[in-house]
């Protein structure tokens, strides 16, 4: 399966009866229409009711956080239950750990998680109503087919819709080892669906957290200290003067105004005047990078996988490259700010808003707040971005503990400002890598360590060439820092990604091979002589980079300059070759080729999109991206400083998707991390200079240099 992206593809071409030409919209077209359910419906599982008037409703568990979950998963249950698309409504349902598992959006597991699950819900209310439909005709289940909402008698050709069987149907038994369909027979899953959202957000219709209204609600905006800091004095006499101002609060080394309009509260904020002093450790960008550096070379770190002896291989070997890579600390830059409502009151506690993890946020309140978490609601609203900022509960916690101060319902909103400065961020992380090579050019050793700024666990030790290569070692080591930081998009393999598939097309380039040939002959070595435990399918990542390379016509144009790289994470598989050509004496990047196995492709349209965004986004955040500390206090404040790649400077993007039997394994994520290395390589090909630290647009070999055509 493959699909491109088109500007025009929103719009469709048909011909007039009678003739001529017209051009229709298709912004709503194969979005599930927004019909009216009435009182009468009836619940067959958690996930799906079916009413008289023949409306079916489908409940989208897990958050939407522009992934596409809240249509692709309605599409897996309308699937089995062989529903017509067109009568399906979709509804966003609320936390609810009693009739769903693991309502979360993180680490591309939703859809690994719930395809069995959905399958299961649909097929099972369909085998009810074919029940009910062989109870009231006196026929066997057996001579019933279901289409397109409704169950047939393929002898006598009568049918019943299922909202005429609806109501009996809820009273048959409900079946144990339902059958599923074969792949072969899908009508829905496979195909390009459009979003279910489309409608309302293009029309404007309240959809996100930040657009959450109570009456007798009040916005409250948060001044939050620099990292390391403390508040030393609070001036709030001005502010609170101020119209439309109810109240200005202290709490928790924070200083929130709060008041009737977001306007108000905004003006009466830049009225505060808040000192601070340090608290502990207050670090800046030039220690970091001091510090990360002084730890590469830290002994006796324990490794995370050791095989062979790679002390002695690295003293006797002919060649031994050595490459260093670093990345800044990265804002998520969601376009939607952080924003979340809590109402509080003594019979029970109301939250509304935007969490990918919001078990967690409803956890977290009820232990701050000390109430009986069965007595705390939460509403999901569409997620305006998130990329792992809103796994955290911070901004969560502050409505609610406001709205507990104040007895009253709050809005928390933060400024762009206050995300750029006082958010969580990407983690900083610096890598070694180095190699060892025979006289022929072999690979034998391969030794990586991985340093980040609060990031955890930095490297990925079982990685390729993990069981390619005899001697083996991967370590890592992690600082504590003041400056929060969070999952982000593909956490450090965002990075890892880049530094890794980097480092092997300048090995490749090192033992004079081509860097697709010799990394297939690497993964050969693994799959028939490995070395200690093989953690990833060899045959699903040589079968993205054969069709990459197939798609890509790899090698065969001398007059582009292609990089490649090839990725595993979050179950998935991801090769990608970038193309540079000149074009009036100036570097562009032109075009970027993907070959993805994710196992089955639930929805085409919102699988593309997908891939698509990561690309785009590992593309962007490699050239540009950066957020750099002096003293705890970050110099990018908004989109002025913090640059994010611009329409113009995107390439033309072509996605393949290898036909798979195999479920669903992840995907909003897995596309990020070769990006940035593909574009890198293609730059080596085209001017002999390699990238080794983002943003890249800062590094010396790039001096003049855009990428993209100049107007």
């Amino acid at each position: 399966m493959s699909i491109k992206s088109s500007r025009r593809d929103f719009i469709r071409a048909s011909t007039m009866v009678g003739g001529g030409f017209l051009l229709s919209f298709r912004w709503f077209e194969l979005t599930a229409s927004p019909i009216q359910t009435v009182a009468e419906d009836v619940n067959f599982n958690s996930y799906l009711s079916i009413a008289p008037n023949d409306v079916i409703t489908i409940f989208a568990p897990n958050p939407e956080v522009g992934q596409n979950i809240k249509t692709a998963f309605p599409m897996i249950v309308a699937e089995e239950l062989d529903a017509d698309w067109t009568k399906v409504k979709i509804v966003q349902a609320h936390l609810d750990t009693k009739k769903f598992e693991r309502q979360a959006t993180a680490g591309s597991g939703a859809m690994q998680h719930s395809w069995e699950r959905l399958r299961k819900a649909g097929a099972t209310a369909r085998w009810m109503l074919m029940e009910a439909a062989a109870k009231r005709w006196d026929v066997s289940v057996a001579t019933l087919t279901t289409d397109n909402g409704f169950v047939w008698h393929k002898e006598s050709g009568r049918k019943l819709s299922y909202g005429a069987l609806a109501t009996e149907a809820a009273t048959m038994k409900v079946p144990d080892g339902i059958k599923l369909k074969a792949k072969k027979d899908y009508k829905l899953i496979g195909k390009p669906i459009h979003n279910t959202d489309n409608a309302e957000m293009i029309t404007g219709k309240p959809l996100y957290g930040i657009d959450t209204y109570r009456e007798g609600m009040l916005i409250a905006m948060i001044e939050r200290p620099p990292f390391g800091a403390k508040i030393k004095s609070v001036e709030t006499a001005a502010a609170k003067a101020m119209p439309g101002i109810v109240d200005v609060i202290t709490f928790k080394n924070k200083v929130a105004v709060l008041g009737k309009s977001t306007w108000q509260v905004t003006k009466a904020r830049k009225l505060l005047k808040v000192e601070y002093e340090p608290d502990g450790a207050v670090e800046s960008t030039t220690e970091h990078n001091t510090l990360m550096k002084q730890l590469l070379d830290k002994a006796d770190v324990k490794p995370s996988r050791k095989d062979g002896d790679i002390e002695a291989v690295f003293k006797t070997a002919a060649q031994v490259i050595t490459r260093e890579y670093q990345a800044p600390f990265l804002s998520h830059a969601c376009m939607e700010p952080m924003n979340f409502f809590a109402h509080v009151r003594p019979e029970g506690v109301e939250l509304i808003g935007p969490a990918q993890l919001p078990e967690d946020t409803r956890k977290n309140v009820a232990k701050l707040l000390g109430v009986d978490i069965e007595k705390i609601t939460l509403q999901m609203t569409r997620m305006g971005g998130g990329f792992g900022r809103r796994q955290r509960s911070d901004y969560s916690m502050e409505a609610a503990e406001l709205s507990s101060m104040t007895k009253a319902p709050v809005k928390v909103m933060w400024t762009r400002e206050d995300d750029m400065q006082g958010g969580q961020y990407r983690p900083a992380m610096r890598y070694r890598f180095q190699a060892a090579l025979d006289e022929e050019g072999n690979w034998i050793g391969y030794r990586m360590r991985g340093v980040g700024i609060n990031s955890g666990n930095s490297a990925r030790p079982d990685h390729f060439p993990a069981g390619a290569v005899a001697n083996f070692l991967v370590d890592s080591i992690d600082h504590k820092s003041p400056v929060t930081t969070a999952p982000w998009r593909a956490p450090s393999e965002n990075f890892l990604g880049f530094a890794e598939q980097s480092f092997f097309d300048e090995i490749a380039t090192a033992a004079r091979r081509d860097p697709i040939e010799y990394r297939l002959a690497y993964l050969d070595k693994a799959q028939k002589t490995p070395v200690g435990a093989v953690k990833y399918d060899i045959e699903r990542m040589k079968g993205v980079i054969k069709l990459v390379a197939e798609k890509s016509n790899w090698g065969k144009n001398k007059q582009l300059y292609q990089g490649f790289s090839a990725y595993f994470s979050h179950g998935s598989y991801i090769a990608q070759v970038a193309e540079i050509e000149m074009k009036n004496g100036n570097l562009v990047l032109q075009k970027m080729y993907a070959a993805v196995d994710c196992g089955v492709v639930v929805n085409l349209s919102g699988a593309y999109q997908q891939v698509k965004g990561g690309i785009i986004d590992g593309l962007g955040h490699a050239l540009y991206g950066e957020v750099t500390l002096k003293d705890g206090v970050p110099a990018q404040k908004n989109f002025d400083t913090y640059r994010l790649i611009r329409m113009k400077e995107v390439p033309e993007v072509e996605v393949y998707f290898v036909d798979s039997d195999i479920n669903p394994t992840g995907l909003g994520e897995p596309a990020l991390p070769p990006a940035a290395a593909a574009l890198a390589n293609a730059f080596f090909k085209a001017t002999g200079k390699r990238l080794y630290h983002q943003p890249f647009l800062k590094e010396e070999a790039m001096k003049g240099q855009t990428l993209h055509p100049i107007s």
